[in-house]
Formats: structure tokens, C-alpha cells, sequence
């Protein structure tokens, strides 16, 4: 594995585009260093774009993905980083499952909704062939 890395190849191994992480760049989640114009990305770099991509499909704002990765690199480092994680993970597990548990709700509604339509339906219909 090379010690760094471009911003080409970082965008084709993680299957993102370089706009992606030049925004994660300004937000102050990667630091590349510089080599003129061209961004250098160490393998620290690329490990914190891989958090950063993992948090955010676990559905993590980009502020706690960040909390994260500061705390990472402070003391006790990777203690409280994974004490915060389990805690927005239990976070994170109540919200979807209230999410869950809201769509269960909405799609038993729907279905009696189209149920009784169906039944309004066919009974207009039943209405206008007795009436013939």
C-alpha cells in the first residue's frame, strides 16, 4: 500500500468523486498536504476518508463524524472515540427503528385505505351493471 495518495486515486478507490472530498477537505475532516497545487493525501488521510464514508452510510452527520475523528487523535484517543460511537450507535439504532416502526405504521394505512377503496370501487361498478 503506497504512503500517499492523490486525489484521483482516492476518488477511483472509494468510488467518489473529487468534489466529494475536496468538501470533506473544507469541512476540516482530511488535512492533505500539498505539493504545489496538487493535494498529497498521506494513509491517514485515506483511513479518516474511509471513516468519514462509513459513518455517513451508517447515517451519521458529518459534525459526529468529525466529534469521532478529533477524539481519535486526543487523549484517551481511541477509548472515547469508540465510548462516543457506541453512544451515537444506540442513538442512531433508536431513530431508525422509530423510523421503522413509523413506514409499518403508514403501509397498514395504505393498505386499508386501498382496501376500502377497492371495495368503494367495485361496488359503483356492481351499482352501474344492476342498473343496466
Amino acid at each position: 500500500m503506497p504512503s500517499s495518495f492523490n486525489i484521483t486515486e482516492l476518488s477511483k478507490e472509494f468510488c467518489i468523486t473529487t468534489r466529494t472530498i475536496r468538501f470533506y477537505e473544507s469541512e476540516g475532516l482530511l488535512q492533505p498536504e500539498r505539493n504545489g497545487r496538487n493535494r498529497v493525501y498521506s494513509a491517514r488521510d485515506r483511513v479518516q476518508l474511509k471513516l468519514i464514508l462509513r459513518g455517513k452510510r451508517l447515517g451519521f452527520s458529518l459534525s459526529e463524524i468529525a466529534d469521532m475523528i478529533s477524539m481519535y487523535h486526543a487523549e484517551p484517543g481511541e477509548i472515547a472515540q469508540l465510548e462516543y460511537f457506541l453512544n451515537r450507535i444506540h442513538d442512531r439504532r433508536l431513530h431508525l427503528n422509530q423510523k421503522r416502526d413509523d413506514i409499518e405504521l403508514t403501509l397498514a394505512e395504505l393498505t386499508s385505505i386501498e382496501q376500502q377503496c377497492n371495495n368503494r370501487l367495485e361496488n359503483l361498478k356492481r351499482a352501474i351493471n344492476d342498473e343496466e
